[in-house]
């Protein structure tokens, strides 16, 4: 059994937070504060944690089986347990990639696996989901689920 089979990806609830979410990474990205790929994000927390204010770990079914990609995302998310961040799962990697852009044409692709959104500096940013999504996370672990997961819709 599957995340997604445990979670359903129909709620208007689900559809909320997704929206919720696809506005915060284009807004972070926009005003450079997305860290994209495992090993990027580990070195930003690893030097300022306390910057980082949400952890998106995306996954589809092909990246299930694969084991180093899994024990990252078990490090990063003990890691963001004890440093109090938000962490969110998400599924729709293709989503994610048409959300966040094409990387330019002579650099190498982006590792979408895990992105870090950090500490926007001015308020009026934070209007902008992460509420939302702040509030969605902590309504899930008061429920004990400690990573939610969130689907992406493709549009």
């Amino acid at each position: 059994m599957t995340l997604e089979e445990l979670v359903p990806c129909d709620s208007s609830k689900m559809q909320a937070v997704s929206e919720a979410v696809e506005r915060v990474l284009v807004a972070a990205q926009r005003q450079d504060r997305l860290t994209v790929g495992v090993y990027e994000s580990a070195k930003l927390m690893n030097v300022d944690p306390d910057s980082v204010v949400l952890c998106v770990l995306a996954t589809d079914e092909e990246d299930e089986g694969d084991i180093a990609l899994q024990i990252h995302f078990t490090l990063i998310q003990a890691f963001c347990c004890d440093n109090d961040i938000h962490i969110l799962r998400v599924s729709g990697m293709q989503r994610l990639a048409a959300i966040l852009g094409e990387p330019q044409a002579d650099s190498e692709p982006r590792d979408l696996h895990c992105l870090l959104v950090t500490n926007p500096h001015t308020d009026a940013w934070k209007g902008q989901g992460l509420a939302e999504v702040a509030n969605y996370c902590a309504e899930s672990r008061d429920r004990n689920q400690w990573v939610p997961f969130v689907c992406l819709q493709e549009r």
